[in-house]
Order: structure tokens, then sequence, then C-alpha cells
């Protein structure tokens, strides 16, 4: 196991972003939520696109896990070697990138990908995967830390209300030992996050429910206006 993952057993990271048009998208302004969500005990923060990176990894000291997201539909999340090279240039930590077993817009499998990558970077890659076959496919090509993130978002498993613990319980189970199972996606909740926890994540990823006050108001608005 690398030695920026074992800290991360049984801890929060927090995925900060913001979308493109939103008042809150602004590399400095990531980077302050970035600190704020370290201040409150998260152990690695996860950002999106190149100038985030750099503009969180000079502000926090804990593990930046580095995406850069290119596109709205297909494969967008880190989707070529180009995007993760230059995600790893930028200072991340850890390489994030789409982990499921849909074409590349390169036309590199994920496994020509990780093998170029793995020539220049020796920190942890992690795998944003979407089923079973996929996470498990990933752990072959010996990716660090394998994901959830992407399960319900693809046409491979339906979406649940909260976290997939189907999917997290049986990856917990048949992951090899060398990979790191990370719980990410819809996690909402206090509650969420540790049933996550409890179906045998390692460690537990929130993103919209801590960093997306535009989500957050909508829920609470939602909540008011309907009772």
């Amino acid at each position: 196991m690398h030695p920026l993952i074992a800290p991360l057993e049984g801890t929060l990271i927090v995925s900060c972003q913001a979308y493109p048009g939103e008042p809150m998208r602004d590399p400095g302004t990531m980077a302050q939520v970035a600190a704020s969500v370290q201040r409150g005990g998260a152990t690695a923060v996860r950002a999106q696109g190149l100038e985030d990176i750099r503009a969180v990894k000079s502000t926090v000291d804990v593990p930046v896990i580095g995406i850069w997201k290119d596109g709205a539909e297909g494969v967008f999340i880190t989707p070529t070697l180009e995007h993760c090279l230059a995600v790893i240039d930028a200072g991340a930590d850890v390489l994030a990138l789409d982990g499921t077993r849909r074409p590349r817009p390169d036309g590199r499998t994920l496994a020509e990908t990780v093998a170029t990558v793995r020539e220049r970077f020796d920190g942890p890659i992690m795998a944003d995967c979407d089923d079973v076959d996929s996470a498990l496919a990933a752990a072959e090509l010996g990716i660090d830390l394998i994901g959830t993130t992407l399960a319900g978002y693809t046409d491979s498993r339906p979406p649940v209300d909260g976290p997939d613990l189907d999917l997290l319980t049986e990856l917990a189970a048949r992951l090899p030992a060398t990979s790191v199972l990370i719980a990410e996606g819809r996690v909402h909740s206090p509650a969420q996050a540790a049933a996550a926890r409890a179906a045998g994540a390692f460690a537990v990823v929130v993103g919209t429910a801590i960093t997306h006050p535009t989500s957050i108001t909508t829920w609470f608005r939602d909540a008011v206006t309907t009772a």
C-alpha cells in the first residue's frame, strides 16, 4: 500500500468542485473551500481542473486527488493520457481517472493509459468505476484506489437513492487485498457516509453535500416549500 493511502483508512475525503458558470467557479474559492474542509477533518481533497489542482495544492497539506473533467458525455473524467499527464504535472498527489470499460477519446485502453502513466508517476492512481466488472478489471491493472464514483451514472447500474451500498458490499468481498475501496457518489448525509463505511469502504468521499451550496439550498428549499 502506498504510504499516502494508509492514513486515509476510516476517514472522510471531500470533493471540492463547482460547476461552470456558478459563482464559486474560481480556483481561489475552491482552494478556500479545501482549506475549510481540511480544518473540519478531511484527510484528503479531490480537485477538478488544472488551475484548481494548483490552487488547492498550494493551500492544503493533505493529499490532493486530481481530476480533469473534459466534456459532459461518455468518458470525461480525466479521459485521455494527455489529461492524466497534465493532472500529474499540475501537482496532484493522486491521479483519478475514468475506470469504466467504455471507449476513451484517444483510443487507448485503460491498461495502456495506466502503463504509460506508471512510467513517470509513482503516486497512487484512483479508478472511478461504475460496476463490479469495471472495478475488478481496474484492480487487475494494479490501480491503487477503486472508487464507486460512477455507479448509477452509466447504463451499467441503475441509480439508487444514496450511495450504492450493494455494490460496495460486493466489492468489499471480491476486490484483492492490494486494492483499496473508496465510496463515492450520492453520499448526502452523515448516516449515508456511515453506511458506506459499514458496507466495507476504506474511506468515504463526500462532495455535493459539503461543498455545493446551490444543491444544499435546493434540498432545504424543497423541504420547506412542500411542508
